[in-house]
């Protein structure tokens, strides 16, 4: 049983499933889905469409460069069959995918270093620029315990306070 690639979004295509073009140079072209179809239809890059897994190799989301994809490589030169080596193969192919999955989470880790910082900045930010919606600087300034937390400091502003007051009379 051959597993194909789509041409487009690079995912499995079993047998009997897909659609399959075969260009006027006999170029094959195989597609999971007539969403990859469509798209290739209509002349759209691979690596300029957010779900194809081009995309997400050219834009660092997903591993590139792994010595376990050499593994997953179509060949096509026929070899001559070996019983231990097949036996070889057939126990080494979970321990590959054990290391292929640690490097995927160490490269998903890399990658999401700064995302929880970045969160908190923008969240700050946010609650700086909008503290006298959640209370009136006012009543920030007579009762101290519905300040923030210490950790976060905001400045209100006498003018936000000034809006404020006008707004609810």
């Amino acid at each position: 049983m051959r597993l194909e690639k789509c041409w487009f979004c690079s995912s499995t295509v079993y047998p009997g499933h897909g659609i399959q073009f075969v260009r006027n140079d006999a170029k094959i072209f195989r597609f999971c889905r007539s969403k990859c179809h469509k798209n290739f239809k209509m002349k759209r890059n691979p690596r300029k469409v957010k779900w194809t897994k081009a995309y997400r190799r050219v834009h660092g989301k997903d591993m590139t460069q792994d010595s376990t994809f050499e593994f997953e490589r179509k060949r096509n030169r026929p070899e001559r069959y070996d019983r231990n080596l097949a036996e070889n193969v057939l126990k080494a192919i979970p321990k590959i995918e054990k290391i292929r999955v640690t490097r995927e989470e160490r490269h998903h880790k890399n990658r999401m270093k700064g995302k929880k910082r970045k969160i908190q900045k923008e969240a700050t930010r946010e609650l700086e620029q909008g503290i006298s919606l959640v209370k009136a600087p006012l009543a920030l300034q007579k009762d101290p315990s519905l300040t923030l937390p210490q950790k976060i400091k905001v400045s209100v502003s006498q003018q936000q306070s000034e809006d404020n007051n006008a707004m609810e009379e």
